[in-house]
């Protein structure tokens, strides 16, 4: 029995507003869309690899999501890590930074912090 990554969920307030986020910040398309009357999931992808993020929409949901001590992150890789970096900071997303470790966090529009790496960290 074998097993590969399919997509990462994370749910989200106002899907509009995530999805512009997620193309601006980190160039995700959508890939996908499944409307259902309660609920609405949009799969993005970068266009490289198979593995897709699920953004979940709960129509009726109303209040951020609590996202407990945040210690759960997805994380990306770049080509061009001080042109990503200029970017991110340009767009106020940048969170936390470990310039030690060569390493930067931003923050989508509910709270979820994303790595971004230089390519083969």
């Amino acid at each position: 029995m074998d097993f590969t990554f399919a997509h990462n969920n994370i749910n989200v307030l106002n899907l509009e507003k995530s999805m512009a986020f997620y193309q601006e910040a980190l160039q995700l398309t959508e890939n996908r869309r499944i409307e259902k009357p309660g609920f609405t999931i949009v799969y993005l992808g970068d266009g490289q690899t198979p593995h897709k993020l699920e953004l979940t929409w709960i129509k009726d949901r109303k209040e951020p999501y609590k996202l407990g001590e945040n210690e759960f992150h997805l994380a990306f890789t770049t080509n061009d890590f001080d042109k990503a970096y200029a970017h991110h900071k340009a767009m106020g997303c940048i969170c936390y930074e470990n310039k030690e470790m060569g390493i930067y966090f931003i923050s989508d529009p509910d709270g979820y912090w994303l790595e971004v790496l230089p390519a083969g960290f």
